[in-house]
């Protein structure tokens, strides 16, 4: 088994995840797929977590991690969101050296992505 090492806070990373999780299954409809994709590169480890669901538009892609001009979209059991919880992530990724970012299709569900540098091991 590869074995991958962050230095990280625990916590602001479970932060992270549990709202992009929690987002995935807001704006999926029933029956949808929730994926959660790990892969790394020399320099950092990339988390995804993809979903079926609605999906984005760029107008709103391109808003989303800002707590400028938030535009609450409902999920699709008409759930509402402040749009907050993913500006709190980019600060907890941020802070990790890391970035965040979104991939996403109108009607093709979105695939939200973060990476976190990996811990470099002096031999």
């Amino acid at each position: 088994m590869h074995e991958t090492k962050i230095y990280a806070d625990r916590n602001m990373i479970i932060t992270v995840l549990r709202n992009l999780i929690q987002n995935a299954i807001k704006y999926s409809n029933q029956n949808g797929r929730i994926d959660i994709q790990l892969n790394e590169n020399q320099d950092y480890l990339e988390i995804g977590i993809s979903d079926t669901g609605i999906g984005i538009s760029e107008d709103i892609k391109n808003k989303l991690f800002s707590i400028d001009n938030k535009k609450i979209v409902r999920g699709t059991a008409n759930e509402e969101g402040s749009g907050l919880g993913l500006v709190l992530c980019k600060e907890f990724i941020e802070k990790h050296g890391g970035k965040i970012w979104v991939e996403s299709e109108l009607g093709k569900g979105s695939s939200f992505k973060f990476n976190i540098p990996k811990m470099k091991i002096n031999i």
